[in-house]
């Protein structure tokens, strides 16, 4: 009989869960993880992971075209579309093997099946795995899903969510895709690359919303630049199926137009999965679609917590990690942990060129009342970027012009979902502007645009 009573239970086995998972059974507590589909989560199986494998092809298919400027030429180039599916299927599959060599390494018990709460310290397990399971701490990391809206229902065949865009039978000739967060120009991004002609609506008044909005007005111009049509304060109202493409009926600016593509590429948001888990009777608060809980991860019913994207934004694999991490050392009493500071917590958007910041906008920091000092430095001042043939980016900087504090960072350009690590230390160890002048960047890096980006900020900048 396997071991049914446990010191935490984690629900969902995503980076958040996996991640919660390892940290209790290295303090020591005997831990299971309740999985309905696979370990690694969407995250690693239909997302983070195998998006950046479609996204290395897609790099590589516009170095290809542009061999000429590196001295090389080539015949014929042409892509395998079912081999660059397979490759992202296969370092998903590989990774996913990888969380389950972690659980057996660390010795917690993986139940496969479907989790319901069934009264305090209970769980109830269904599906390939039936048990029922008790502990003193349960962990909630079931997730979240795509987001849809009444007329933009997906089918799987004209109109996708992710999950489809990321596995496509045949390159369509033409998508649109409706919003622009962080999936949305993605995928743009991703199929643009490939030759696909791509369209792309948000209902707001500009790209990437949540960045600021001078990195989001770059990248429109080298999307635009790119080829792809973006429309802003455009709302999709209807959405007409035809044999082989769709028809989508736009308004903006109080006008409606149609768009025609053969594939259309929802990325509206997403919903936390909060149905089917046994909320009800419990002192659990849910709003809008997503579970409520203190600086500790904890819920309103004692001894029940929730992490990652089931709690709400910013909807970020290491931001669930980090939340399973402080909140099992809280369960587990340790004097080292600490409260997320979701202003610490970096965001990446891996389209090209890829987009990263950290930290406050410079619109927020001034709501705020600050007094700010903004440094910039362009990708075309730095030597690394120009050898490497990618002189198009912008590096920028908010600091408080009274303490130093450096309260933001913003970037667009070759590598910067790498660099932006660099200021997230800065901003956790809570570093002034002193510090980050003294600091010594190699060269010739791209991170020293970093440096040169501070400098600026203060007058200081050496090579613009």
């Amino acid at each position: 009989m396997a071991e049914t009573s446990f010191d935490v239970i984690v629900i969902g086995g995503g980076p958040g869960g996996y991640v919660a998972a390892i940290r209790a059974a290295q303090l020591g507590m005997k831990t299971a993880v309740v999985e309905r589909e696979h370990l690694g989560g969407i995250c690693l199986n239909w997302g983070c992971i195998p998006t950046k494998a479609l996204l290395r092809c897609s790099e590589i298919s516009h170095l290809l075209k542009h061999l000429g400027d590196y001295g090389f030429s080539a015949k014929d180039v042409s892509f395998d579309l079912k081999k660059i599916v397979e490759r992202s299927r296969k370092v998903a599959n590989q990774l996913s093997s990888g969380v389950a060599f972690l659980m057996k390494k660390n010795k917690i018990a993986v139940f496969d099946g479907s989790a319901t709460l069934a009264g305090k310290g209970k769980v109830k397990v269904g599906g390939k795995t039936i048990a029922d399971l008790t502990a003193k701490h349960i962990i909630i990391a079931t997730g979240a899903r795509a987001r849809t809206l009444p007329g933009l229902e997906p089918d799987g065949k004209l109109v996708w969510t992710y999950k489809e865009a990321m596995v496509p039978p045949m390159m369509p000739k033409s998508i649109l895709v409706v919003g622009s967060g962080a999936i949305g120009i993605e995928f743009a991004s991703f199929y643009r690359n490939l030759g696909c002609d791509v369209t792309v609506v948000e209902v707001l008044d500009r790209i990437l919303p949540v960045e600021d909005e001078e990195i989001s007005a770059f990248a429109r111009k080298s999307f635009e630049k790119q080829g792809m049509k973006i429309h802003t304060s455009a709302t999709v109202k209807a959405l007409k199926k035809n044999a082989n493409d769709v028809a989508a009926t736009v308004e903006a600016q109080g006008k409606s137009f149609e768009i025609k593509a053969e594939r259309v590429i929802l990325a509206i948001g997403i919903v936390g999965n909060v149905e089917n888990i046994g909320l009800e009777g419990t002192k659990v608060k849910v709003e809008k679609t997503h579970i409520v809980v203190d600086q500790w991860c904890a819920t309103g019913e004692p001894g029940l917590y929730a992490i990652g994207d089931v709690i709400g934004p910013p909807w970020l694999a290491h931001k669930a990690m980090h939340e399973g991490v402080l909140c099992v050392e809280h369960i587990a009493g340790l004097n080292t942990a600490h409260p997320l500071n979701v202003k610490n917590v970096p965001g990446c958007t891996y389209c090209m060129p890829q987009v990263a910041s950290v930290g406050m906008t410079e619109k927020a920091a001034k709501a705020a009342g600050y007094q700010v000092k903004i440094g910039h430095f362009p990708y075309i001042g730095n030597g690394k970027a120009i050898a490497l043939g990618e002189p198009e980016g912008m590096i920028k900087t908010v600091f408080d012009g009274k303490t130093g504090e450096l309260l933001g960072a913003h970037m667009i350009g070759a590598e910067v979902t790498e660099l932006i690590q660099g200021y997230a230390i800065a901003k956790t160890c809570e570093s002034t502007e002193q510090e980050l002048m003294e600091t010594i960047f190699p060269h010739p890096t791209l991170s020293e645009m970093m440096h040169e980006a501070v400098l600026e900020a203060y007058g200081r900048a050496l090579h613009i």
